[in-house]
């Protein structure tokens, strides 16, 4: 008997939700299985059978994530992908991707976005890293944020984290547009921010929240835990940052500042924050920080002419693109982008090739977070026009890395 794909019902989600879980090897909490069902959007989740048994898993949230420029984009987020062990290499995952590819453009969204819990799985749809993040372990008795003047007119006072919740988010929604690979949280995904399940905890203290305020406006907020710990010659607890965020540099510092001056503790833990994070700049020993760098964001266009036009870039730019895309052979051919600051274009051409990228390629290079010079050093974009290289590498890229702040 063969497997059969179709849409997810309702009454199914909890089996289906079991079969991912097994796939996962974990069990969510309550409150984080209830959060889940409440934001998957049934139209867009698949369950592939054998018979009666579920077998693969897979759904897509409708997304708007910023882009180069400011620009916030109709984005497919791919998630909750599983295949059984017992079902591998039978193309149930090629053929999830390929129903996940085709329904994110029938809805008109140029890009499909997912995090991997294996990076090299992806690649073979077309996706490649397109933003990555860092992990830092500071050891906070022998580094201490410098903070910059102004600091001192900052106020700092501790929130429940639900109960500001709606305010952090409006301050979240005016920094989307600032850094491309942010994503504006349509309601529900707020919630993600708090969800706080004492399974979660590993020995630390409930999440909390402090806020930042100048002239009586909120400037920013951070959210973080405290894992206390003592050994023979006292303590040494870890201050868990879960988020931060902040309009200016004297707001981002006072938080940083105060969560480096936490009572008994001596390490200060962020496990995600970008590469270009100011922090790293705030600090006077690198060293001591114990930063890690991971892939985080895969991206793919799904259609490479509206993906292309969407962004802006940084210098002025007019080439022609030959782009290989297998997976997805409407994106296929040459296109001619035409673009700067202010706006851009990209549209079909006849005329010669300047520069030949895979969907992947392209992929990893559209946030600005990797160079195509870079990718080109590597082999995997060549150029066909002296001077097409160097041109589109400049312009591709951005000032502000591509990051992005939770978890789908």
């Amino acid at each position: 008997m063969g497997t059969n794909l179709r849409v997810l019902r309702p009454e199914e989600w909890d089996d289906w939700f079991e079969k991912l879980e097994l796939a996962f090897g974990e069990s969510e909490p309550p409150e984080a299985r209830a959060l889940w069902r409440e934001l998957t959007e049934f139209e867009r989740a698949v369950a592939v059978r054998d018979g009666e048994e579920i077998v693969g898993t897979a759904c897509a949230f409708s997304f708007r994530m910023s882009v180069p420029g400011g620009a916030v984009v109709p984005t497919g987020g791919l998630s909750m992908v599983s295949v059984a062990a017992t079902h591998r290499r039978r193309g149930i995952l090629t053929s999830m991707m390929r129903r996940q590819l085709d329904d994110a453009r029938a809805a008109g969204e140029p890009l499909a976005v997912l995090t991997a819990s294996e990076p090299a799985i992806y690649g073979r749809f077309g996706y490649g890293v397109a933003a990555r993040h860092v992990r830092a372990r500071i050891d906070r008795d022998r580094v201490r944020p410098q903070v910059p003047p102004g600091t001192e007119g900052v106020r700092l006072r501790n929130a429940d984290p639900v109960a500001a919740l709606e305010e952090c988010e409006k301050l979240y929604a005016r920094l989307v547009p600032s850094r491309p690979g942010m994503l504006e949280r349509r309601p529900g995904w707020e919630r993600q921010g708090v969800l706080d399940p004492g399974g979660w905890r590993e020995g630390a203290s409930a999440l909390r929240c402090v806020l930042a305020e100048a002239d009586g406006e909120l400037r920013g907020y951070a959210r973080y835990a405290v894992k206390p710990e003592w050994d023979a010659a006292g303590p040494k607890g870890t201050v868990l940052v879960h988020d931060l965020e902040a309009l200016d540099p004297a707001a981002r510092a006072a938080l940083w500042h105060f969560l480096f001056g936490i009572d008994l503790t001596s390490v200060v833990e962020a496990k995600s924050r970008p590469v270009d994070d100011p922090l790293f700049h705030l600090v006077g020993d690198i060293r001591r920080c114990g930063l890690l760098l991971r892939d985080l964001l895969h991206l793919r266009p799904v259609e490479v002419g509206a993906a292309l036009a969407a962004r802006r870039y940084a210098a002025p730019v007019d080439v022609v693109l030959e782009v290989e895309d297998s997976f997805c052979p409407w994106n296929a051919g040459r296109w001619r982008l035409t673009g700067d600051a202010s706006g851009a274009s990209c549209e079909r051409t006849g005329d010669a090739a300047e520069l030949a990228l895979g969907a992947k390629e392209l992929s990893e290079a559209y946030l600005g977070g990797t160079s195509l010079a870079a990718l080109a050093g590597a082999g995997r974009v060549r150029e066909l026009r002296p001077g097409a290289l160097a041109g589109a590498a400049t312009a591709f890229a951005w000032p502000v890395a591509p990051w992005l702040p939770h978890g789908f």
